[in-house]
């Protein structure tokens, strides 16, 4: 368990560890993280759950902060899967309550950072005052050239592939020009790159239907630490833990990320 709380503004301790990291050059251009452990958080102290989800927004802000002062160019956050309606209907509710707030609360900082946020799952399904709140966010951020904040919200990993085959069926494609590289044109964001780093909080250690198609080569760091205690020093960690590793990609020696999609 982590012993440093999150930091909500950059300390001497803080950029101290962001020069380090900086300074070893190999940053993964994509970070993708599954914020995991609200409930058990709130559960632990005695907490409604919903505690749990509101305390780990607070997690989320400094993960955006401390990644466009990086320079990462793309967070992708496990807000929302396409299980979680099996939730209690009041939790699910309150979830999406949380998700129109933050976002109203949040979008006016994000535009002063150049962050821009875009979104993957079907986000239509979602009601109709949270999806409005987050196509204005989307709207509003569409043209700032730092951080892409990647949400994934009613996301799962299987949808996206149904998704990708279904337009390519619409369209007409012969199946005999299927290819890997055709079906990576056609999930939710294939301008991405491909996630360099997932980082999963709570210690499980399983994939939970996130992003299967793009993180065949992912290198994956699992904390035992609850999301909501999830504090900067905490991702500096996760990050160093990245750049030591040599990764492969399946062949010998080290290779350089491959990147999908156009620029």
């Amino acid at each position: 368990m982590s012993e440093s709380p999150p930091l909500t503004e950059s300390s001497p301790a803080d950029t101290e560890w962001q020069d380090e990291i900086a300074s070893k050059g190999n940053l993964p251009r994509h970070i993708a993280v599954i914020p995991d452990g609200n409930g058990r958080w709130a559960l632990s102290r005695g907490f409604a759950r919903n505690e749990g989800h509101r305390r780990g927004v607070e997690a989320v802000r400094n993960l955006v902060r401390v990644s466009a002062q990086l320079d990462i160019e793309v967070l992708t956050l496990f807000v929302f899967s396409t299980e979680n309606w099996s939730r209690p209907r009041i939790e699910v509710r309150a979830l999406m309550h949380l998700l129109r707030e933050k976002l109203l609360a949040e979008t006016e900082e994000l535009d002063d950072k150049d962050v821009r946020v875009v979104v993957s799952g079907r986000a239509h399904e979602l009601p109709g005052p949270s999806y409005e709140a987050l196509q204005e966010t989307i709207a509003r951020t569409e043209n700032n050239k730092g951080l892409i904040l990647n949400l994934a919200i009613n996301y799962g990993g299987r949808a996206e592939l149904v998704d990708a085959l279904k337009r390519i069926v619409e369209e007409g494609i012969d199946p005999d020009e299927i290819t890997e590289d055709l079906i990576s044109r056609y999930v939710y964001h294939p301008e991405l790159p491909d996630p360099d780093l997932l980082i999963r909080a709570s210690g499980e250690q399983r994939m939970s239907n996130f992003l299967l198609w793009e993180m065949t080569y992912t290198e994956v760091v699992v904390t035992d630490v609850l999301w909501p205690d999830f504090s900067r020093r905490d991702f500096y960690e996760a990050i160093s833990e990245y750049q030591s590793r040599e990764r492969r990609f399946g062949k010998t020696g080290k290779q350089s990320a491959p990147k999908v999609g156009a620029d």
